[in-house]
């Protein structure tokens, strides 16, 4: 978030990347941010477009890890990293496929992995990095494979956060429940339907940006190593 300046002094933009702006969480983060003064760079597989001057839309597939890393050497410094890429595979006992659970953990473990790992120690303090989980982390019939790769995201978020605490850079995971996304009627979770959360509804993901826009702002700079679910009462 923009912080209020003297007139005379030049006005400072800050800087994230995003993952995952084509659709979905991750581009109501892109739009959250942009709407609030942010510079965005948003990468993902499919070009994007946003009417915003300050994005700039880079398209990556996030699963060529050779290319992300070359393509992240090339990243000076920013003040914010978003990891909202990922899908879905969901299969019960008997019915695993190993590739689909190397394809999400190379998406959501992976991809988290080298972009922490690149651009994390040059962060200054008030950095932040955020990385989308999901509630179902803790687990959840049909979905062990998925579950798996949210659970290993928070063993290593608290890793980050307990190295980069001392630096003033945080780092927090945001688990949704189910959100009102187009992965809800991926064809590829067809076997596990989303249950409706209490509130009647599901989330929306404006309320994940809304969170994630907080996290990164300054004044969340003594939250980290949090996972911070948002689930309309399903944890109930």
């Amino acid at each position: 978030m923009m912080q209020d300046q003297d007139a005379n002094q030049p006005l400072i933009v800050r800087h994230a990347l995003v993952t995952g702006v084509a659709s979905g969480i991750g581009k109501s983060i892109a739009a959250r941010l942009l709407a609030e003064g942010w510079a965005v760079t948003g990468l993902d597989r499919i070009d994007v477009h946003m009417p915003f001057e300050s994005f700039k839309a880079i398209s990556i597939d996030l699963t060529n890890h050779d290319l992300l890393r070359e393509l992240l050497g090339q990243f000076k410094a920013v003040d914010a990293v978003v990891h909202a890429a990922g899908f879905m595979r969901t299969a019960p006992l008997g019915a695993l496929d190993l590739e689909d659970g190397l394809a999400m953990w190379r998406v959501h473990v992976g991809t988290a992995e080298i972009i922490a790992n690149a651009i994390l120690p040059g962060m200054k303090s008030g950095g932040r990095m955020v990385v989308i989980g999901s509630r179902t982390a803790a687990g959840a019939a049909g979905r062990s494979q998925y579950a798996a790769t949210k659970a290993a995201l928070t063993g290593m978020v608290r890793s980050w956060a307990a190295e980069l605490a001392p630096r003033g850079v945080t780092v927090n995971i945001v688990a949704p429940g189910a959100t009102a996304t187009p992965m809800l009627n991926d064809p590829a979770r067809a076997g596990t339907a989303p249950k409706l959360p209490p509130i009647g509804r599901f989330i929306e993901p404006s309320e994940i940006a809304a969170l994630t826009a907080f996290l990164l702002g300054p004044e969340a700079g003594a939250i980290t190593g949090q996972q911070i679910i948002i689930c309309g009462g399903g944890s109930l």
